[in-house]
């Protein structure tokens, strides 16, 4: 049995990738399931044609039952997840009984995923990154658009590479803000956006500063990879940044067609690069 003919179950969270997922599985003829995860999944994407269910986050259990029923064989966990609610985290027995069962140690956002990938492996089912599916998504390596970065550019995205790195290593976040040599900001668990917006505040004058984002080192390529889109362009334009830079063949590029067309309208860079290798 070929690995398109295997049905997918998708975990949906926010953003437009669950919806080019859902296209993708529809284009090959492929059966999937979604569990959309309430306050987080577009409601727009869902319809009588679409096989899907609603969860809160805490209904883990839930959820695994559900794929059971479905007949699930590969799961995909992909989307943006909002800080919950406390009515979001009331657990069903099953969650309660896996954060029981990984302790406080594990409670990094690293940590908890690869805890709900091993969950998952452990019902009998194959956790997938959505590349092996949609392998166009991944960020290419150097320049995407018409600019390029200067030299001043280029020195504030070795400084963001070597802070990104460090905070991923101790599973912190993924993106690092850097202006003229000075770093504005690092991602927490606001997540990048609202990082994006409080730098603005910070912003020095003269040359904009540069959003680096890169996959963590111990990060699992199946889940939560750095992704950027339209919304990023236009974040780090209003913003004053003069560039976004991505980990090549680690992240994830929404919409690759309209975020160059954004970025060339706005007159910034946007390239995806490998730490390690020389920027040129």
């Amino acid at each position: 049995m070929t690995t398109t003919h295997r049905k997918l179950g998708i975990i949906a969270g926010g953003g437009s990738i669950p919806a080019m997922l859902i296209r993708r599985c529809q284009e090959q003829k492929r059966d999937f399931f979604v569990l959309a995860i309430e306050g987080n999944a577009d409601k727009s994407i869902f319809d009588q044609n679409i096989p899907h269910q609603w969860i809160r986050i805490g209904q883990a259990g839930t959820g695994f039952k559900r794929f059971a029923e479905e007949k699930v064989q590969d799961v995909i966990m992909i989307g943006t997840i909002r800080r919950p609610s406390f009515f979001d985290l009331v657990p069903d027995l099953r969650t309660a009984a896996f954060f029981a069962k990984i302790g406080t140690k594990s409670l990094g956002d690293d940590g908890i995923l690869r805890a709900v990938v091993a969950e998952i492996e452990a019902e009998g089912m194959k956790v997938k990154g959505v590349h092996e599916v949609m392998e166009e998504i991944l960020v290419k390596p150097g320049i995407m658009g018409k600019f390029k970065p200067n030299q001043q550019n280029i020195a504030d995205i070795y400084r963001g590479i070597e802070v990104a790195l460090e905070l991923g290593h101790l599973d912190v976040g993924q993106a690092v803000i850097v202006q003229q040599g000075l770093v504005l900001g690092v991602e927490g668990i606001e997540g990048t956006d609202e990082l994006i917006r409080r730098c603005g505040e910070y912003r020095r004058k003269g040359e904009g500063g540069v959003l680096v984002k890169l996959r963590k080192p111990q990060q699992d390529m199946r889940i939560d990879l750095p992704t950027i889109g339209t919304r990023t362009i236009e974040q780090a334009h209003n913003s004053g940044l003069k560039g976004v830079v991505v980990h090549a063949g680690n992240g994830l590029i929404v919409d690759e067609d309209e975020v160059i067309k954004l970025a060339d309208k706005y007159k910034m860079f946007i390239m995806g690069v490998t730490p390690g290798e020389k920027i040129k």
